[in-house]
Parts: structure tokens; C-alpha cells; sequence
């Protein structure tokens, strides 16, 4: 290892993952030598649950966040999750209480913690739980299935008591009930707008602390997409330069599936959304659950028709919150997510609360390069991918079209560009080269949003005082040697326009290898 190495030098020198690694903040992971672990391990967006936590503790670890960021020289994005219309128990006294099948459970609203209390029917005790969801006993019907803790525990309802607020249930599948455990009703209509009062809140907190991108729960329409877009337009105004790129003023917003109504509706909410998280927790409660891996490859390959990013998420590695290792059937899971075409994984309580943060990260990092590894063997199709639906208009599709033929004539181990707002990194994401895109920018927000897409590496750093692309060359062979990426004589592809800095510029290609006098001559300023 160079003894100059930076400080965001990957670990072991190896190459970042092509696949990006989304992991959970939580009580197990806010710590500054957590965070600094994880970055090591190969997160490159950290998620913020608005379900738990107050956005006064959430504003103490996207300081500690951007703290460690500025430390280590890394573009790292801080993905803000909105709880949406959860339904959540409310709260359940000390470890929890236990339910047992065959029991009666009452869901009460408004109570102000969960109690047993006398039965006068049976004469014995029966538990009531707490809910903040007025309209639920409304909305719920004798027969409709009321489900707990992704489904963990199951219930149906046998009557209710609308003047009282209750709503009686069966235990038909018993487990531990603890607090703030989502409830789901996947036979009920329910009537629960997408974006609630303390979604607002979040959002307007997200803007003022620059949070990078916002996660929509329980996405049914693409107008609840674009409801929350139009929000956001109004509280950060996107200038003609950035108005087409999902790294402008606007926060990208990424719309969650965890609806059968989303995924009828998938093509048009991808044409919506930003990016999509499908959230295989709340879907495979809603849906039957032998459906949730054929939805999983249909919404990744509805991402992949449109260019836009997919995130596969939840109990990616479950087993982890406890284990020093995954199950193999973990294991396939993730590696096929990845041999899909999804652009991230994520984890969730694995680092939020489980009891290997670093390791779990570790762990997706290496199934994530042995499934890239295999795709890079597979012959390469003849031609480009086809332009993503929504792509820019021809002049500024090209050349990303173009350096794909490029790099595949030369073996390119690399494509190097400058992407000022991030749209050219976006189109070469789209492309599916197989190697890494490593895209420089002077936009701190630019190469934070970047850190989402596929395959590509932001360096947020300033162009050359001289402007020229031969000056700009030259930092590239410096700076890639240091970080160990290269070696001298690697062959890469470079793509940049005049001046540098200036979005929507890209215009030139060059064939550039590592330490000869090629690529952008010098002179060319």
C-alpha cells in the first residue's frame, strides 16, 4: 500500500463493489468507530428509519455521518426512510408479552400502553393492545386477517366495538408481541393517505438537513410519487441545468413496493420514481408470499427498462442479527438479487440492531463481488444495451452509447468521467459495462447522490485551475495509482467535455492507458 494512500483508500485495495451496499443506522451502529467500520466494510448509503427514533437523535448520527464523511474524503449519501401509514401496535410494557393461538387479543385505540384485563366471557384475562389508527376498527371486518410483525403473528377478527374503539381478534399463530411492531391488514381497503402528517414533518426536516434522498412507504399509485416531487420542487427549486438528472437541487425521491397495488401499477411508478426499494417485508405480508421472488426479478427488470436504480431490501441477511454467519439460503439470496440486475442491497436490522454491523457488511461486500465476478466472464452482447426508457435526447446519449463499444474493443478496466450533476454518470450506469465508472465531480450533493448508482465510484474534487482536460488526465493517472485501482498500463476509457465542471457537457472520448502519454493531450486547452 503507497504510503500517500488517502484516507478513503478501500479496504485491502480491493476494487468497490459494483453493487451498492445500503445499510440501516441504528442504536447498534451510530457510533463514530461503528460508522467508520462500515464505510471500511463497503456502505456507501446509510439509511435513516423514520419508523423509530426522533429526528433529534436521527440529527445527532447525520452529524456524526457527514463528521466521518469529511474524515475519511468519502461521498456518503444519507437515505431518508418515511414511515408512511404504518399501522403499529403501540406500547407493549418491559420484554413483551407473549400470545398464545387460540387466545382473544383486543386492539384498542388510544390506549396508552398494552394491559391484560379481565375477560367477562370467558372469565379468565385476555390482552388489549394499543393503536394509534383511528379509522382501523371502521375498516376491518369480521373474517379480514390482522397480521403483526411481518406476519409473524396472525389474527383474525371476530367482532368489534365501534363506539369503544376495539377491535376483538383470535390468535391463530401465537408469538411475542413488543412495541411498535407494524400491523397489517391485507384484506381490508383501507383508506390511509401515503403520506401522513409526520411524513411532512420528516420531509421538511430532510430538506433543511440535506438529507440526500427520501424512501416513499406503501407506494400504491405513481401520483403518490409524484405528489411528494411536486412537494419537494416547491421547498428546493431544481435550476434548468439540473432539471433532468436525478442528481439535481430536487431530492431524489425512491418509491418503496410493498403493495400488491404498486406492483399492478410497477411501470408507471418507476416512470415516476427516482429510484425503487423493494421491500420484501410488508410485500410477502400483503401478497402470497410464493410470489414475492418472481415480483422481486419483474421489478427489477421494470427498473433496469427505464435506467433507474433498485434497491433489493429486508432480511437479506436475517440471520445475522444474531449470527457471525449467514445461512446458504441467505447467501443465495443476496447473489441473486445481484445476478438479477439489482443495482444495491440493503440491510436492515442486521446493522441497525444486530450484534455484527461490520461484519454483516463484510459479508454482503464478498457474495456482491463473487456474483459480479461471474457476470464478468459471460460473453458480452454484441451491441449497447438498449437506451433506458426516459433516456436524453440523442447528442447527449451518444457518447455514453458510444464509450460502451470502446470499452469492450480495448478490455477497458475502467471508465473515467466528469459528471458534474450526475447525469452522465446515470446513463453510464444504465450501460451495463461490468467494470467500474468512476465519476468526478465538484458538487459535494452531486457525489453523494451518485453513491446509489450501479457501479459507479464519485470523487468529489476540483477541476485542474488550467480547465484542461490533459491536466485533468494527469490527476487521473495520480490519483487511481494512489487509491490503488490501476496499475501502470491499465487500459481505461476517459470521457469529459469543455469546460470542465459545467453540466451537460460531455462530448469527448478518449482511450487512455494508465502512465503513457495518451487520452486528453495537454494542449488540448
Amino acid at each position: 500500500m503507497p504510503q500517500n494512500a488517502p484516507a478513503d483508500l478501500p479496504v485491502h485495495q480491493q476494487r468497490p463493489t459494483l453493487t451498492k451496499i445500503v445499510a440501516t443506522l441504528g442504536p447498534a451502529s451510530e457510533s463514530p468507530e461503528m460508522i467508520t467500520r462500515l464505510v471500511e466494510a463497503g456502505v456507501s448509503v446509510f439509511r435513516f428509519n423514520f419508523s423509530h427514533g426522533t429526528l433529534e437523535e436521527h440529527a445527532i448520527r447525520l452529524q456524526t455521518l457527514r463528521t466521518i464523511a469529511r474524515s475519511m474524503r468519502r461521498p456518503l449519501a444519507a437515505l431518508g426512510d418515511l414511515q408512511g401509514p404504518k399501522i403499529r401496535v403501540g406500547t407493549v410494557p418491559g420484554a413483551g408479552i407473549e400470545l398464545c393461538a387460540g387466545s382473544e387479543v383486543t386492539l384498542r385505540l388510544g390506549l396508552a400502553e398494552a394491559i391484560e384485563e379481565a375477560d367477562p366471557v370467558s372469565g379468565g384475562s385476555r390482552v388489549v393492545l394499543p393503536f394509534e389508527y383511528e379509522p382501523l376498527v371502521r375498516e376491518v371486518q369480521p373474517g379480514h386477517r390482522v397480521l403483526i410483525n411481518d406476519g409473524a403473528i396472525r389474527m383474525l377478527a371476530i367482532d368489534k366495538n365501534l363506539a369503544r374503539g376495539e377491535l376483538h381478534c383470535r390468535v391463530t399463530t401465537g408469538g411475542l408481541v413488543t412495541s411498535r411492531k407494524g400491523i397489517n391488514l391485507p384484506d381490508s381497503d383501507l383508506t390511509a393517505p401515503a403520506i401522513t402528517d409526520r411524513d411532512w414533518e420528516c420531509v421538511e426536516w430532510a430538506v433543511e438537513h440535506g438529507i440526500d434522498m427520501l424512501a416513499l412507504s406503501f407506494v400504491r399509485r405513481a401520483e403518490e410519487v409524484i405528489e411528494l416531487k411536486e412537494r419537494l420542487s416547491g421547498m428546493c427549486p431544481v435550476s434548468p441545468d439540473e432539471s433532468d438528472d436525478f442528481l439535481g437541487s430536487t431530492i431524489p425521491v425512491i418509491a418503496k413496493i410493498e403493495k400488491p397495488q404498486a406492483v399492478d401499477n410497477i411501470d408507471a411508478i418507476v416512470e415516476a420514481a427516482d429510484a425503487i426499494m423493494v421491500a420484501r417485508g410488508d410485500l410477502g405480508v400483503e401478497m402470497e408470499l410464493a410470489r414475492v421472488p418472481i415480483v422481486q426479478k419483474r421489478i427489477i427488470k421494470a427498473c433496469n427498462r427505464f435506467g433507474k436504480p433498485c434497491i433489493v431490501a429486508t432480511q437479506m441477511l436475517e440471520s445475522m442479527i444474531e449470527s457471525a454467519s449467514p445461512t446458504r439460503a441467505e447467501t443465495t439470496d443476496v447473489a441473486n438479487a445481484v445476478l438479477d440486475g439489482a443495482g444495491a442491497v440493503m440491510l436492515s436490522a442486521e446493522t441497525a440492531t444486530g450484534k455484527h454491523p461490520a461484519l454483516a457488511v463484510e459479508t454482503m461486500c464478498r457474495i456482491a463481488r463473487a456474483a459480479e465476478d461471474h457476470l464478468a466472464t459471460l460473453p458480452a452482447t454484441a451491441s449497447a444495451p438498449k437506451a433506458a426508457q426516459g433516456n436524453p435526447v440523442p447528442h447527449r446519449r451518444a457518447p455514453r452509447t458510444g464509450a460502451w463499444y470502446v470499452a469492450q474493443d480495448i478490455g477497458a478496466e475502467l471508465v473515467v468521467c466528469w459528471s458534474e450533476s450526475g447525469g452522465g454518470a446515470r446513463y453510464l450506469s444504465q450501460n451495463d459495462f461490468q467494470i467500474p465508472i468512476i465519476a468526478y465531480t465538484s458538487s459535494i450533493k452531486g457525489a453523494r447522490r451518485m453513491a446509489l448508482l450501479r457501479g459507479v465510484t464519485p470523487i468529489r474534487a476540483e477541476p485542474p485551475e488550467s480547465g484542461r482536460l490533459g491536466d485533468w488526465n494527469e490527476m487521473v493517472d495520480r490519483d487511481l495509482a494512489i487509491r490503488g485501482w490501476v496499475e501502470h498500463g491499465t487500459p481505461v476509457v476517459l470521457m469529459a467535455g469543455k469546460p470542465l465542471g459545467k453540466p451537460k457537457v460531455t462530448t469527448m472520448i478518449a482511450i487512455h492507458y494508465i502512465g503513457y502519454f495518451t487520452g486528453f493531450r495537454s494542449h488540448d486547452g
